[in-house]
């Protein structure tokens, strides 16, 4: 297999400008559910945290 050209950056530096994206991506995931579900739990007053109570 071979390698493509470097860009001008090194491997650790595309590396940390991967993670730096994937992190960023994560948190912003995260903050959209919490929204979701704060909004849900003010929307009908109902605690949905106890779906499966049955088991």
């Amino acid at each position: 297999m071979t390698q493509k050209p470097s860009s001008g950056k090194t491997d650790q530096a595309a590396r940390e400008d991967r993670l730096k994206a994937a992190l960023k991506a994560n948190m912003a995931k995260r903050k959209a559910q919490a929204r979701a579900r704060a909004a849900g739990a003010t929307d009908d007053g109902k605690d949905t945290t106890q779906a499966n109570e049955g088991r």
